[in-house]
């Protein structure tokens, strides 16, 4: 696919007050975005992140809330103006023994992990894309994660809303590309990375702002699948023997 500059350009971005969201906010104004509204929970991080970088403009919601994710539906559909990129990178992940005979504890806290891991995304996806659809070139980036292709044991649900989300991504690309091939529908696939969400887990973490860089060169080469950092080689063992990769991925 053909390249896509990010020069000029009005986005969206989720998940942008803290690890991978903020380290994009950097490189993708480092590239010549020119106005990002940044999505986040928390409003204190994203008036710091606008102190540091004036291009960022803070939008304060909790997108497992259903009433936030309506006004900022509703906000995006009467101020998009020049709008062309969005880029789902919010998520959450919790860890869930299911199997324990208290495992129904946990169902309040998996709803809002599946609202802001699946269901906020395909939402301002469905919102934007007749916006998108009238630019002369749009771009949708859904962050996954390398275990929707393998998952762990610890992190059911959040595996199951990873895959489902790029299993969605998959499907609307081909929708796209059949009859609007403008519109570049991606995904990012990171590894474990070093962020708050990850704190206290795994070890040999990416670095937010490597994972960041990586992420945003995919976008420019126009890839479809941007698989970053470890995520590479998990893809290339899947395809060599998927037994192989779930067990390795199986514990973390």
């Amino acid at each position: 696919m053909s390249e896509f500059s990010l020069a000029g350009r009005t986005m969206i971005l989720t998940g942008a007050g803290r690890g991978i969201g903020r380290a994009l906010v950097g490189r993708l104004v480092a590239r010549g975005a020119k106005r990002i509204i940044a999505v986040g929970r928390d409003s204190a991080r994203l008036q710091e992140l606008r102190a540091e970088i004036p291009a960022a403009e803070p939008y304060a919601a909790d997108l497992s809330d259903q009433a936030q994710l309506d006004r900022l539906v509703a906000f995006l559909k009467a101020d998009a103006g020049d709008l062309s990129v969005l880029i789902n990178n919010a998520g959450t992940q919790l860890l869930t023994d299911l199997v324990d005979p208290e495992g129904d504890r946990h169902e309040p806290a998996l709803a809002q992990e599946v609202a802001v891991n699946f269901s906020s995304p395909i939402r301002l996806v469905v919102a934007l894309l007749p916006h998108l659809l009238e630019k002369p070139a749009a771009m949708v980036v859904n962050v996954t994660s390398g275990l929707a292709l393998a998952p762990k044991q610890s992190s059911p649900v959040y595996c199951a809303t990873k895959a489902g989300l790029r299993s969605f991504t998959k499907a609307l690309r081909y929708q796209a590309q059949a009859r609007a091939p403008h519109v570049r529908i991606v995904e990012a696939l990171p590894p474990l990375v070093d962020t708050d969400m990850t704190r206290g887990r795994g070890r040999g973490k990416m670095r937010p702002e490597a994972c960041a860089a990586e992420i945003v060169v995919g976008m420019e080469a126009g890839r479809n699948t941007i698989y970053v950092g470890k995520a590479k080689l998990l893809r290339a063992i899947q395809g060599l023997s998927p037994f192989l990769a779930d067990r390795l991925m199986r514990y973390g």
